[in-house]
């Protein structure tokens, strides 16, 4: 298989952690969403990273499709995700409020480097900053309210791999302090100790680049 995109995006990064700890190998390409657009549309129509590339040619866009690909694969014993219940319900909500943080640093980012500051509209990233933020707030709750080690149950899961990833890449690209939500700083710390996350981080670059 091949991964397409660059490890700055927690969408991309999300994606190679998970194939990491479900020992799925992969070949990366290192592809930016920017300077390499042309390439990706050769697998992917609207050029976006994450593309996950199968064996026999066929490529799956958006992570929330990859991820769960490769949960399929992996079968429900070992699934990331988990199967049924509360578990699973309480992983989905904090996977969406995850990436929904994500998405709102991503369109404060674009905003500051495709607009030139006079034709930038403050009241809007105004508010995806203040959303940014209550998903921060949100995810350090749940974080804090925690029984054990991790988000859901008594294993890693595909909400503490997301919330690190999230976490990780408002830290390196926004700078947000680090101080301001120690639940969530405890897990990312966590997670980001273990070689299946630390073999796919990349030091941050200028914001568009990324996938």
């Amino acid at each position: 298989m091949i991964l397409i995109g660059m490890f700055d995006s927690p969408f991309v990064r999300r994606v190679a952690v998970s194939m990491n700890l479900l020992g799925m190998r992969f070949e990366h390409r290192n592809w930016s969403v920017g300077k390499d657009f042309e390439l990706i549309r050769q697998f992917n129509p609207l050029g976006r990273a994450p593309t996950l590339v199968l064996p026999d040619g066929e490529a799956l866009v958006e992570s929330a499709a990859i991820l769960d690909f490769i949960d399929e694969c992996a079968g429900p014993e070992r699934a990331l995700v988990p199967r049924s219940g509360k578990e699973r319900r309480d992983a989905l909500r904090l996977m969406a409020v995850a990436t929904g943080a994500a998405e709102k640093a991503v369109t404060q980012l674009y905003e500051t480097v495709f607009r030139p500051p006079e034709k930038r509209y403050r009241p809007w990233t105004d508010r995806c900053h203040s959303q940014m933020h209550a998903a921060l707030a949100e995810l350090d709750r749940l974080a804090k309210g925690r029984v054990g080690e991790w988000l859901i149950g008594n294993r890693l899961t595909q909400a503490d791999i997301t919330a690190t990833c999230v976490y990780t890449f408002l830290a390196d690209a926004l700078g947000i302090d680090r101080g301001a939500y120690p639940g969530l700083a405890a897990i990312a710390e966590g997670c980001e100790a273990r070689p299946e996350f630390c073999s796919v981080k990349a030091d941050w670059f200028p914001p568009g680049d990324g996938g």
